[in-house]
């Protein structure tokens, strides 16, 4: 890993554990659409991040303004992410919508990476990624499960869940590429964390005023919302930035593939949720591929061959 990977590393798994807690607070607000939650929560915690980087925005435009189309794009997919992320686990079930949209990322990416940037992919990604995909399978088939014990079934139109669960997560892999190049030209985390999510929140501002009046009809939604906005969704994309100017967006995202578990584990503590031996076996897996993606890697032996030849006994002494 490069210099600075590990502080990156460490920045987008403390965003992945605050991002866990969003299926939790969401649920506490059971009032509130889907559409609400996630443009009250990514609008509102973008506008966040720009005011709080507007100094340093200011700073760059020149440089943001060169790179436009990118951050455009990164913008629209942030505003679209929320809409498709929540939707999806309210189609197809909580499990079924999270592991579909946050599993897909990882692969998203990398084909993003290997489409747009040429960038090759290595056996460590490749290795890490899968274990990571397969526990949080397992941990969505435990809590799918549960799921159906508890309500009777799944989603109420899971293929539709499945679809933009699928949709969220190639516009999470698509604004983290975007962020994540655009910081690689030469630009600090913050002012492009600032442009992308302040736009997006923009773009995001008339769904939530068409969507958003049940959010302050009680003020247990308020406050779960406002969670949801300052905690996971500023907070988090902050220490989610930083962590992007350090390492690439496939590992990014896959690294971010601790969110199902702590989402699990938080859910069993705060809402009483059970989870089954499968779900602990999964949340395992997962833990195993993280410390294959977060591992120092290696340095070579230096090559016998190309090192240099010791002097030979039988050379005079000059």
């Amino acid at each position: 890993m490069r210099h600075g990977a590990t502080y990156g590393s460490a920045c987008v798994l403390a965003a992945a554990v605050l991002w866990g807690t969003t299926g939790t607070a969401a649920a506490l607000a059971p009032g509130v659409g889907s559409l609400a939650v996630g443009a009250a929560a990514m609008g509102v915690g973008g506008l966040l991040q720009a005011a709080a980087a507007s100094r340093v925005v200011r700073v760059h435009r020149a440089a943001l303004a060169a790179q436009w189309p990118t951050l455009a794009v990164s913008a629209a997919a942030v505003a679209v992410y929320p809409l498709a992320f929540y939707t999806s686990m309210r189609l197809a079930g909580v499990a079924v919508g999270t592991v579909v949209s946050i599993g897909s990322a990882p692969v998203a990416a990398a084909l993003v990476e290997r489409v747009v940037d040429h960038q090759p992919l290595s056996r460590r990604w490749a290795l890490g990624a899968a274990a990571g995909v397969l526990g949080v399978l397992a941990l969505a088939l435990a809590r799918a499960g549960e799921e159906g014990t508890v309500s009777g079934g799944a989603g109420t139109r899971p293929v539709l869940g499945i679809g933009l669960g699928l949709l969220a997560g190639l516009t999470y892999a698509v604004y983290s590429w975007g962020a994540a190049r655009v910081m690689r030209g030469g630009l600090p985390s913050r002012p492009v964390m600032g442009a992308v999510f302040g736009a997006g929140g923009v773009l995001l501002l008339p769904v939530l005023l068409l969507t958003g009046a049940p959010i302050v009809a009680s003020w247990s939604n308020l406050a779960a919302v406002a969670y949801l906005a300052v905690v996971p969704m500023f907070l988090g994309y902050v220490l989610f930035g930083r962590g992007l100017a350090a390492v690439s967006a496939s590992t990014a995202t896959s690294l971010s593939l601790l969110e199902p578990a702590v989402a699990a584990v938080v859910a069993v503590l705060v809402l009483g949720e059970r989870l089954p031996a499968l779900g602990w076996l999964g949340t395992g897996v997962l833990l195993a591929g993280l410390v294959v993606l977060t591992a120092p890697a290696r340095r070579p032996r230096p090559d016998v061959a190309s090192s240099p030849a010791p002097p030979r006994a039988v050379d005079p002494v000059p």
